[in-house]
C-alpha cells in the first residue's frame, strides 16, 4: 500500500458496501469496504489516471485483451510506467469476475501516477497505484435494447480525448445534463459536429450505409467500436468514416451507440425528435444481434491451455 505516513487520512474507493464483494488493490485482493487509497493520490488530486472497463458475459471476460493494448497506450500518452504485464492483468480481471460470481457484467481498472505531494509536475520514483472491481449489468439481455433516448450537449473536453484518462469531468457535466433531460446518453458536438457519446462511440445509418467519425485525438479509439467495423464487414454493410452533423444524425435512417457495457445500443430518439421510425432499425438490429452471437461464441468455447 502506497502512503506518506501512518497519519495520513484516506477515502473510500467505493462506497461502503458488504464486504462479500472484493476487489484488487496495489497487489491483493481485499473486500471493498477495507479497500483504501490515500487522499494524496495524484488520481483523487489530479484525475492523474488511466482506466479501462471489460464487459464479462458467461462469466468469461470479453476483449480484455484489447482493452489492455489501449491501457498500454494511453498510460505510455501521460508517462505512467506500465509495472503490470498484460497476463497479469487479465488473470486478476478474470478472478474478480468468478469471485464475485459475475455473470454477466463488467471488470473496472484503473492506474494512476501513485501517491506523493500535491505539486503539478510528476512526481520522481513514485509507484502507481493500482485497482480494480467487478459489477453485474445486463449486457445480452439489456432492456435498453429497445432503444433510448439521446441528448445533445456541446463538448467541453481537452484535445486528447484518444487518451482514456479518468479526468472526466466534462462528460460527468454531459451525463447528467442527460440524465436531468430524461435521456440515456448524451451526444456531444463541436460547433455542430458530431464527435462521440458521454460514454460511447456514435453511429448513423444513411442509405444503408454505416457512418462513424474516423479515429484521431479529438474521439476515443473505443473496442467495441472496432469489433462493430468488423462484423459490419462480415455482413456486407457498407461503412464510411468521416465526421458528421448534428441535422445529419436527426435526420439519419437509424443512429446507435456502441461501448463495451451496452455492446450496439440503438438511439431511437435525439431529444424530441424520433429517428426514424422512431423504433431500433433493421442495420442497428443486424449488428447488435452479431455482436452478441460473437460474444456467446468467444465467452463459450474452450480455453486453449498455453504449452510451456
Amino acid at each position: 500500500m502506497h502512503g506518506l505516513g501512518r497519519d495520513d487520512r484516506v477515502i473510500l474507493l467505493t462506497s461502503p458496501m458488504t464486504s462479500m464483494r472484493i476487489c484488487w488493490l496495489n497487489g491483493e485482493f481485499v473486500a471493498e469496504d477495507s479497500a483504501k487509497i490515500s487522499i494524496f493520490d495524484r488520481g483523487v488530486l489530479f484525475g492523474d489516471g488511466i482506466y479501462e472497463v471489460a464487459a464479462v458475459v458467461n462469466g468469461r471476460l470479453l476483449d480484455a485483451d484489447l482493452h489492455l493494448v489501449r491501457l498500454t497506450r494511453s498510460l505510455a500518452a501521460v508517462g505512467i510506467a506500465m509495472v503490470q504485464s498484460a497476463a497479469a492483468w487479465l488473470e486478476i480481471m478474470q478472478t474478480l469476475a468468478t469471485r464475485n460470481g459475475i455473470v454477466e457484467g463488467l471488470v473496472y481498472l484503473q492506474v494512476t501516477r501513485g501517491v506523493a505531494e500535491r505539486e503539478f509536475p510528476f512526481p520522481a520514483n513514485v509507484p502507481p497505484t493500482m485497482f480494480a472491481y467487478a459489477r453485474p449489468k445486463a449486457l445480452t439481455n439489456d432492456p435498453n435494447a429497445v432503444g433510448v433516448r439521446a441528448h445533445v450537449v456541446p463538448d467541453l473536453r481537452w484535445a486528447r480525448r484518444d487518451i482514456k484518462s479518468t479526468s472526466l469531468l466534462a462528460q460527468v457535466l454531459a451525463k447528467q445534463a442527460a440524465r436531468a433531460a430524461g435521456a440515456f446518453e448524451a451526444i456531444m458536438h463541436d460547433e455542430g459536429i458530431v464527435t462521440e457519446g458521454g460514454s460511447s462511440t456514435i453511429w448513423i445509418v444513411q442509405h444503408g450505409t454505416l457512418v462513424t467519425r474516423p479515429l484521431s485525438n479529438d474521439i476515443l479509439a473505443g473496442i467495441t467500436r472496432d469489433v462493430t467495423l468488423q462484423l459490419a464487414a462480415a455482413l456486407k454493410r457498407p461503412v464510411v468514416e468521416r465526421a458528421f452533423t448534428l441535422d445529419e444524425a436527426l435526420d439519419a435512417e437509424e443512429c446507435f451507440l456502441t461501448s463495451a457495457t451496452s455492446l450496439v445500443l440503438p438511439i431511437t430518439q435525439i431529444d424530441d425528435r424520433n429517428i426514424g421510425s422512431g423504433q431500433p432499425g433493421p442495420v442497428t438490429a443486424a449488428l447488435r444481434d452479431a455482436y452478441i452471437a460473437r460474444a456467446i461464441e468467444l465467452t463459450t468455447a474452450p480455453v486453449l491451455a498455453v504449452s510451456a
